[in-house]
């Protein structure tokens, strides 16, 4: 009992549970990206073919639509990596919880219910701190992410996937991912709206940070931070 006391305090960290922070990244992470939505000036480009399947079709919530979307990325994953464990499920466990989470917000929170809280109702310095906000947020979860056994949402655990499959480096992998799902939701609102829509200067904004902030907060959670797993034996089955 006295060493495992002694041990935080002689590498300056703070220790915290894995399975705790997995938990609350994904709520962040659904917060984050009502923030953003709320804003009104560009949803973030991964969250934004859901955002934008959701929108043009009434009767499908947000979080249903990311279900979809994101099960079809987790196969695409298995795909690239030619590899494929039950396991990997968990991944699409973790969007079931986003997706609730993220309609629980919308729906409960009038700040980010459009029906009652339109974005052109908010002053504009409102909304831009409201991006502001859910893009540094955002950045957080994802770095959060990558520091715990536990799978992210299909988003990140494929860019974690690639990661650790290929050794590449997470902020500038991660920086490809997100300039892609920009380019699929380019396509994706001219096709479904025949002009931009969900796009915005908030977008690129996001495109183009994403990777350097999540960069910097995994380095400085690293500082600050050992993130270890209550279940060690369990967490074993989780790696990639």
């Amino acid at each position: 009992m006295t060493t495992n006391k002694a041990q935080p305090q002689k590498s300056g960290r703070l220790p915290l549970p894995s399975e705790a922070v997995w938990l609350f990244a994904l709520a962040l992470m659904a917060f984050s990206v009502c923030m953003t939505v709320a804003a009104g000036l560009g949803v973030s480009m991964i969250v934004c073919p859901a955002y934008l399947v959701s929108e043009k079709i009434p009767w499908l919530t947000f979080g249903q639509a990311e279900y979809l979307l994101q099960g079809v990325l987790l196969v695409a994953l298995c795909l690239v990596i030619r590899r494929f464990r039950w396991v990997y499920l968990s991944a699409f466990v973790s969007c079931l919880i986003y997706g609730l989470i993220l309609d629980l917000f919308q729906k409960y929170i009038p700040l980010f219910n459009a029906a009652k809280t339109p974005p052109e109702s908010l002053p504009l310095a409102g909304r831009i701190a409201l991006l502001i906000a859910g893009m540094v947020l955002t950045s957080l979860s994802v770095a959060l992410f990558f520091k715990v056994y536990l799978y992210p949402q299909v988003y990140d655990f494929f860019v974690k996937a690639i990661v650790v499959r290929f050794r590449l480096r997470e902020g500038l992998t991660k920086t490809i991912f997100d300039l892609s799902f920009l380019a699929l939701s380019f396509l994706l609102s001219f096709l479904l709206f025949g002009q931009l829509a969900g796009i915005g200067w908030g977008t690129l904004a996001m495109a183009v940070c994403n990777g350097t902030l999540i960069g910097l907060f995994s380095k400085g959670f690293d500082r600050l931070f050992a993130i270890r797993p209550i279940f060690p034996k369990f967490a074993k089955w989780f790696e990639i």
